[in-house]
């Protein structure tokens, strides 16, 4: 829930949805013991709250089970005034510093020992590497900082991650070794991928929670339709697509010139650049030929929208996803031209078939008059009016159109109002749902409007903001 004193609309503290921390999945929450207080405060108003009926609707049941998906209690929220943290009392501050200092004492007189002891510690805080060789490995280097001369386990090292969110997830360096459950569900998928006959049903369960990041690339080519199940068929099937899309290269892209088409790739090209203008990888001139190009050829294949604006942005999650498969560093930050020509090639073409499978449900989204975004709003209406009646009847009051704020919603799928490392997790659960990026979408919609409802009802001027 938002601060008791935030009065400003659509805006909060590090709490915001995409802020800069972990994403877990929303069905298993992670056992954080910092959030023990909270539990204390929920128990304590068992007695004094009566249960409320089981008649809810299936809504609200889904709001439940996915409340946590963006809060996991940082520590940077933590509420110092609460009674937990006013229990310390004078005499153990003054042992403790004292301690402290004798601590640092120790370390000028065996400067080796530090030395010896901290030369490790850069390494494991590093906000790179991605492979679970590097995250197994941090576990047996962890031991160092339980050493008292070098940190105090009251003050734990943070990793400083920069004001552009990343786009690495939880299981990526900068972020906790994996915990146990982490690595059990890494190993279960690798075992449902390398199968004879991957069980899809089994995957999409499996990757509601958020699809690890070892495994993504080759999860989101199975659960967009891409890959087949059979392992034996995947690699000339790639192979096949991929030469077929280098082929749709060659017969139309040199259109791009002729009268007709001079619109279209004006368009494109204007739009490129503004796609996450902040995150250095998108802003790379062979980054966003590849992008060209991928964007010009699905406009020329169809003809009923051609390209829309808006579609630029569907192609980013999938481009990240599939280069992380090649680079174990940082992403944002990464030069493609260090990559080979055959990667960057195999990158493109997975991007252009995956996004097209993403289109092929939704491409009445941008169509003339865009009438799958003027339903799917008008579905959006329906629902919140039927779930909260109250926030519905304030948009009313104060003339407020759904279509005012909910186009880009549907047009963008959220992702300019999320970090682009949220939008990824998001769609680990889209594309496990049968109909993720239409019908499951309006819920996530809805579940932003009723988070923020009590910003939304003390809200009177929405023409500001």
């Amino acid at each position: 829930m938002a601060a008791e004193n935030s009065k400003q609309f659509w805006k909060r503290s590090a709490k915001l949805p995409g802020s800069i921390q972990p994403v877990y999945g929303a069905q298993h929450p992670p056992l954080d013991p910092r959030l023990t207080k909270n539990f204390i405060k929920e128990r304590s108003k068992v007695n004094s709250v009566p249960l409320k009926s089981k008649k809810a609707s299936s809504f609200h049941e889904f709001a439940r089970n996915t409340s946590d998906a963006w809060d996991i209690g940082d520590d940077e929220e933590e509420d110092f005034s609460s009674p937990s943290f006013q229990t310390l009392n004078s005499k153990v501050a003054l042992a403790t510093a004292a301690q402290v200092l004798e601590n640092h004492s120790k370390l000028r007189v065996k400067p080796e020992r530090s030395q010896s002891t901290t030369s490790d510690v850069p390494a494991n805080y590093k906000v790179i590497k991605s492979s679970s060789d590097a995250q197994l490995s941090r576990n047996s280097s962890d031991t160092c900082l339980r050493n008292p001369l070098h940190k105090q386990q009251s003050l734990p090292l943070r990793p400083i991650i920069p004001l552009v969110a990343r786009i690495s997830d939880q299981n990526a360096s900068g972020a906790p070794p994996m915990t146990v459950r982490e690595k059990t569900r890494l190993e279960k998928f690798r075992q449902l991928l390398s199968s004879h006959n991957t069980d899809l049903d089994e995957l999409r369960k499996c990757s509601w929670p958020g699809v690890p990041r070892e495994v993504r690339p080759v999860t989101w080519r199975l659960l967009s339709g891409y890959l087949p199940a059979n392992t034996e068929r995947r690699k000339l099937t790639l192979q096949r697509k991929r030469e077929e899309y280098f082929g749709f290269i060659q017969q139309y892209y040199d259109s791009r010139n002729e009268e007709h088409h001079q619109d279209t790739y004006r368009q494109i090209h204007i739009d490129i650049p503004r796609t996450n203008p902040l995150i250095p990888l998108f802003q790379q001139p062979l980054v966003q030929e590849i992008f060209e190009r991928i964007l010009f050829i699905w406009a020329i294949r169809h003809p009923a929208s051609g390209y829309v604006q808006g579609i630029n942005d569907l192609v980013t999650p999938f481009f990240v996803v599939f280069l992380s498969e090649y680079v174990e560093e940082d992403v944002e930050n990464f030069d493609v031209t260090n990559l080979s020509q055959d990667v960057l090639r195999s990158i493109e073409a997975d991007s252009f078939w995956c996004m097209s499978k993403l289109l092929d449900g939704i491409q009445d989204n941008y169509t003339f008059a865009q009438p799958g975004i003027q339903k799917k709003v008008k579905a959006l209406e329906e629902l919140v009016s039927r779930i909260d009646e109250q926030v519905h009847n304030h948009f009313r009051r104060y003339e407020v159109e759904y279509l005012q704020f909910a186009f880009r919603w549907m047009n963008n799928l959220l992702m300019r109002e999320l970090p682009l490392r949220c939008t990824i997790r998001l769609w680990d659960t889209y594309q496990s749902e049968p109909e993720g990026f239409s019908h499951f979408h309006l819920y996530v919609c809805a579940a932003f409007l009723i988070k923020w409802r009590k910003e939304i009802l003390d809200e009177e001027d929405f023409q500001s903001h």
